[in-house]
Order: C-alpha cells, then structure tokens, then sequence
C-alpha cells in the first residue's frame, strides 16, 4: 500500500470493482448481488473535519496534520519487509492505519443481522467475537492524522494519513549490520498500536507469496454467509498439511521470506495476523485498501477485481525483490491461476514455481469450470510446465519443493 495520484486513485476504483471472469462464476453462483442489496445501510464512515478532509488531499506533505490522540483514536502497524537498495542500505515501506475508538453507531444493529444470518442469534459468545472482528469495518476512519515510531531508538514519524485512513511510507532503516532473516520490532510512541515486525531479506535467494483463503486457512465456502461465518464467528483453521509443508519450504530454502496476498480488506488484519502467527511463518500480510466501503463493500472486495488486485501487489513486490525466486502459491477458488499466469509471463524467471491447490467440497462453488484442465492450461499458457503444479495433497509438495534444492 502506498500513496497514489489522483488518476491512480480513481484507476484503482475501478480495479476494485472489475470483475474477470473467475469473479462473475463466484459472483453468479453464490447470489452475490441480491444478498449485498439485503444487506444493513451503514453510517458515513467518511464523517471527519472539514480540515482533516481538505487536508488529506495533500498526503505526506500536509503542514495541517496532528498526531494521534490515544485517548480518542487507534492505531496498527503493519509488518512489513525490508530490502536494501543499490547502496546496500536497508529501506521498508511502512504502513499505518488510523481509527476513531468506539465509533462505528452501527455496531449493535450489524452484529444482530450477521448472527441472524449465519443461525447464532441467541450464541453471545458468538455475538462477541462477531462483534470484535467486524468493529474496525465500521469505526471511522481518520485522515490527516500522523504517528511516531521507534525505530531502533530513532523516533520517525509515520504519516499523515490520507483519505482512506492510511498512511505509506517508504523509510531508510537506521542502523546497520542487519543480516538476512533477521527480525526487528518497531513500537509507536505516546500511544496504543499493534506492534510492528520488520523482516530483512537480502536482494537473492528464494522467496514464497502465498494466498490465504483456501490456500493456508480454510474458508470452504463461495457463498455470502458462509464467507461472513468464517470470517467473523468461527475461529479460522489452517488448510490439513499446509503447515508442516510451509515448515518444510523454511527449512530446505534456507528461511525465504514470506508475503501473505489476500483479497480481505485490511480491516482484519489483527485477525489474519494471529492466525499467521499462529500456523505459519513469519512474514508480511498484504491486505486491500478499503475504507471506503460499507458493509456489503466487504463482500465485493473479496469477490471482485481480484486477480487485477492480485497483479498489482505482486509487481510491487516484484520491484523490491528484482532478483530473488519466487515460489507463488494459491489455489482454484478465485483468480490465483490467472494471476500467477501473468505474473511469470511479465517477470520469467524470477518466478521458479507456481502451486495451486485444487478446492472441492465448497459450498456455492462451481467445481466442473474451477477445476476443469481447460482452465489450467489457459491461466498457464506460455509458462512451462515444469513451473506449475495443480495438487490436491499438500504432501505432494515435499518432493516438489525438494527438487527445487537440488536445481539450484
């Protein structure tokens, strides 16, 4: 995530909400469209000042910000991963996001319609785990609002935000002898945020981008309330195997690092995060921008313009870590076919393998046209066919994994 243009901006947009073709199966089979227009009208999360609103219109530059209040707001701090430039100096994009505490008025009424939906409705355990995970996609979002880090003993300045709620930006990293692996901490100063960890990788060597939903965490659902019981009532579980496979890739690759690509709004990071944290490596989870919508907005973001998502942070991506391998791993739900296609057809060799896992047994899913051959080969044309690998057992990818030791 980092600051755009005007023009950027409104491209964007209209990323988010284009649908490829893999969107409108998803979208069309599970009743998209007719379930999102049933769904609450929210308040205006966009109800900020008039300074911080013309304000924010002015990104890093703004002479009008202020800093947090940590009576009255929150903030997060994303993990990120830090790579060196041409000098050999460690650099990272840094990513903030900043909230109003408490201020989400529709809370009590989305809970109530969520747990109706998914069949909770007297579980209050269950209303109170609905109700932790889907505040921030309701609390307002503010704008031209700044905080300050310590970054090994260095206090810097995050932000301000702009109008989105978010802050990016690209830092030199003080200090020096970081080594490849490596695992720092970054804490805000003079208030309450989740904390940072900032993983240094050195410019070669292998690396893994994963998917999350269906791919390390178990979702097993394309329809609209299965998607909205995962998300914000059941406790999220790894994919059986996928674990101890991702064990295996840090052990026989020498520690690659890690990114996490989801479709899911950045409203749930603290959510994703702990099961990341929980199940998986360490590494940086890249979430989509998405103040901007309301709560039936949460469904579109999952389920339209993906692979266009997808493409875009993986070029991000691309252009931090030129010279490293990339192992791209995802599975048939949605667009990661089509989309690690592109990837190698636009960057050759800096990806060295492509796993997909092939999903059956989702609700609302259409597995004849997800998983038909046909639709491998198209998404995999031009890429050669030692790169890619449809698999169903995670234990498949031992060997796989194995063989791409022995190839280096």
């Amino acid at each position: 995530m980092a600051p755009e243009s005007a023009s950027a901006m409104a491209g964007r947009a209209r990323q988010r909400m284009q649908q490829d073709e893999e969107d409108k199966i998803t979208r069309k089979a599970g009743n998209f469209a007719e379930f999102e227009a049933d769904m609450p009208k929210l308040a205006n999360r966009f109800s900020f000042s008039l300074k911080d609103n013309l304000s924010s219109y002015l990104g890093r530059s703004n002479p009008f910000y202020e800093n947090v209040n940590p009576k009255t707001d929150y903030v997060w701090l994303f993990d990120n991963t830090a790579y060196q430039n041409r000098l050999g100096r460690w650099k990272a994009e840094f990513v903030a996001a900043y909230f109003v505490k408490n201020s989400g008025k529709d809370l009590s009424e989305v809970v109530a319609w969520v747990s109706e939906k998914i069949g909770l409705a007297d579980d209050e355990q269950a209303k109170a785990t609905i109700a932790e995970r889907i505040e921030p996609l309701l609390d307002q979002i503010l704008p031209a609002h700044a905080v300050e880090i310590d970054l090994h003993r260095v206090n810097v300045r995050l932000g301000p935000s702009g109008r989105d709620g978010i802050s990016s930006d690209e830092l030199a990293i003080p200090g020096t002898g970081f080594s490849d692996g490596q695992v720092t901490t970054a804490k805000a100063l003079y208030t309450g945020a989740t904390p940072q960890k900032i993983h240094y990788a050195k410019p070669s060597g292998w690396a893994v981008l994963s998917d999350v939903d269906d791919t390390i965490k178990k979702t097993l659902t394309s329809s609209p309330v299965g998607i909205l019981k995962t998300t914000f009532a059941e406790e999220p579980e790894p994919i059986k195997g996928m674990p101890e496979v991702y064990k295996h890739i840090v052990k026989e690759l020498d520690n690659p690092p890690f990114w996490y690509l989801s479709a899911s709004p950045y409203n749930l990071y603290p959510f994703l995060r702990k099961f990341r944290e929980t199940y998986y490596p360490t590494g940086t989870m890249i979430l989509r921008d998405a103040s901007w919508m309301n709560l039936a907005g949460f469904l579109a973001n999952l389920t339209q313009g993906t692979e266009a998502y997808k493409v875009d942070r993986i070029e991000k991506v691309n252009r931090w870590f030129p010279k490293r391998k990339f192992i791209l791993i995802g599975d048939s739900t949605q667009s990661d076919p089509e989309a690690y296609g592109e990837a190698y057809r636009k960057h050759g060799k800096w990806v060295g393998a492509i796993y997909i896992r092939k999903v059956m047994g989702v609700e609302g899913m259409d597995e004849e046209k997800k998983n038909a051959p046909e639709r491998f080969e198209k998404a995999f044309k031009g890429v050669p066919k030692d790169v890619w690998y449809v698999f169903e057992d995670p234990r498949e990818l031992y060997a796989k994994v194995d063989a791409l030791v022995q190839t280096e």
